[in-house]
């Protein structure tokens, strides 16, 4: 990292431990994370350990992500928009649009996310990625951030570690917390201007047949993906492209210099696997990102994912002891897991907590991870809302998934299932999701109904569509948008949404609530336009003033009814003065 300093890496974080207490003397809980992580770091063998979670943090079982590819959102900058000499020449969708860092900064400037009520934006990786293009899905350039070719740089497309240290400035003053695409499984392809790293750090063959864990473990993704091998415990030296560019770039010292406090501090053998923790964990150290979400989970040993778990608790802790100005609380490192096919209700592999490799079953709340993406939602989601949310609420509060979390979506970047890519369900599959318990991912243009077709496109180059920021101009696109907007806002307000318990009242008109602890909340749909009546006495305190998120009205409880005149069929009602904690 180019504004990393070398000496950071020699601070002990014992010492550090003893400084980063709360405001009332009590230690804190980054504190004691950092204490954990360096005991283990300490121990004579570097063990790969299970990490068991210590029960779920409502703020990220309600919280609401906004997963972008920087790529597809906004360019702010066209001046980098064809970086390391790449050209104008991929297959349509395949290639660099030039949305940038500037452009996710302008937009947190502007109080987009704040507008959607967004907790967390997760872009895709910023690393630098490789130069060349790939042929395997007709000519494609790494636009969307997955081709690792440097771990420690920003790709100049994306623009520079300035730029990025500013966004998470930004969006931290917004209380917006930023999460991190890593990747460990894989370098990026091999092209013209990309060479094979060395035999030591990869392999290139068998290619994946996914009959067994070691058939998605042991092996290439694709014919042209290279598989760091993870499973190895044995030295190697740093590869030859990486130290030639590091020495052309002027840092080859200082990376040297770190790398070589990191192993000493840890203890680890310098095989690839821990290369790559240092790297990433260096994100942290120097930014306090608060999370990661992990890229092609099931693809790599789960251990390692423990160690990465307790790598990155221990730098935000030191981050956090070092800028106890700028820190928004004691939260621990969040780290959420893309385990392709794991989803709630035992969707496709997954048994429970489980998923199901065919000669192995792997519990990954267990190595480190705090949440899941659950793609089962994108499948769910045509089912109705009391069918959806009855189920989800049993199975994370009293069933085989209580004490962590899920992250739901309806589309993504690579899920040729995502749920209603036609965009005829807009209004419906907003409050499917967003009123769904568990987490949720909002993929960017979700809440402008961004077309996820383009029949030009080629494979999952047609779900990445950029953001077309004049349609929200349009009355029925702002209609939408507005419509997200008041979801968003509604669960940032109560972490009962997605944290509660959930209970039907009424099946027609559609009533429901959500309870956790003091935080009450009630959800009432199909409603009549105009005057409306509601019981709520099971759910609110007499003489309670609440609030309707959806149009902005409030009204006190009386005679355990709730009264309200608006123009929408929609009420979200909370209490002005709630208990839950915000991101604000």
């Amino acid at each position: 990292m180019r504004k990393m300093n070398a000496l950071a890496a020699l601070i002990s974080a014992a010492a550090l431990t003893m400084t980063a207490c709360s405001d009332e003397g009590t230690r804190s809980t980054a504190a004691t994370a950092a204490e954990t992580a360096l005991s283990s770091a300490q121990q004579a063998a570097p063990a790969l350990t299970e990490v068991k979670p210590g029960g779920v943090d409502p703020f990220w079982n309600n919280a609401t992500i906004y997963f972008m590819l920087p790529d597809r959102f906004h360019n702010g900058n066209p001046d980098n928009d064809l970086s390391y000499g790449r050209k104008n020449d991929a297959a349509h969708l395949r290639g660099f649009h030039g949305g940038d860092l500037r452009g996710v900064i302008q937009k947190l400037e502007e109080g987009y996310f704040t507008d959607l009520g967004v907790d967390a934006i997760w872009m895709s990786p910023i690393i630098e990625n490789v130069h060349g293009f790939d042929e395997g899905d007709k000519r494609t350039y790494a636009f969307h951030g997955y081709w690792p070719k440097d771990w420690t740089n920003v790709d100049e497309n994306f623009g520079t570690e300035e730029e990025l240290a500013e966004l998470i400035q930004v969006a931290r003053s917004k209380g917006v917390r930023i999460l991190l695409d890593v990747i460990i499984n894989h370098t990026g392809p091999v092209t013209s201007e990309d060479p094979l790293w060395p035999s030591d750090w990869v392999r290139t063959n068998p290619q994946c047949d996914w009959s067994s864990f070691a058939q998605n473990v042991q092996c290439a993704l694709t014919d042209n993906l290279p598989d760091i091998l993870t499973e190895s415990e044995e030295p190697v030296e740093l590869p030859p492209q990486l130290t030639e560019k590091w020495q052309r770039e002027g840092r080859l010292d200082q990376e040297v210099a770190e790398l070589d406090a990191f192993f000493e501090r840890t203890g680890y053998p310098r095989a690839p696997k821990y290369y790559i923790v240092k790297w990433l964990t260096d994100w942290v150290r120097e930014y306090g990102v608060d999370g990661f979400r992990v890229d092609t989970v099931k693809h790599v040993e789960p251990e390692i994912w423990a160690l990465l778990k307790k790598e990155a608790s221990l730098a935000l802790a030191e981050w956090k002891a070092n800028n106890p100005q700028e820190k928004l609380d004691d939260r621990a490192f969040f780290m959420v897991g893309e385990v392709y096919h794991y989803g709630v209700k035992d969707f496709a592999s997954s048994d429970g907590r489980f998923y199901d490799f065919g000669d192995r079953k792997v519990d990954f709340f267990n190595y480190g991870f705090d949440s899941l993406i659950n793609m089962g939602f994108a499948a769910h989601a045509a089912q109705d809302m009391e069918s959806i949310f009855s189920d989800y609420s049993s199975i994370l509060h009293d069933g085989e998934l209580k004490g962590v979390s899920v992250l739901n979506y309806l589309g993504s970047h690579d899920d040729h299932h995502s749920f209603d890519r036609e965009r005829k369900q807009v209004k419906s599959a907003a409050l499917k999701l967003m009123l769904a318990p568990g987490a949720a991912q909002i993929y960017y243009g979700d809440e402008i109904a961004r077309p996820m077709i383009d029949e030009q496109a080629y494979g999952d180059a047609s779900m990445r569509v950029p953001m077309d920021w004049s349609s929200i101009e349009q009355a029925s696109t702002s209609e939408i948008l507005s419509h997200w907007q008041k979801l968003g806002q509604f669960r940032q307000s109560h972490l009962a949404v997605g944290a509660g318990v959930h209970q039907q009242l009424s099946e027609t008109p559609y009533v429901f609530s959500r309870t956790l602890d003091d935080d009450r909340v009630m959800v009432a749909l199909d409603m009549p336009v105009g005057k409306k009546s509601v019981d709520a006495g099971a759910v609110f305190a007499e003489g309670t003033l609440v609030r309707d998120y959806y149009s902005g009205a409030e009204a006190t409880v009386e005679n355990g009814t709730i009264t309200l005149d608006t123009e929408f069929d929609t009420l979200l009602l909370g209490p002005v003065a709630s208990t839950a904690i915000s991101a604000r």
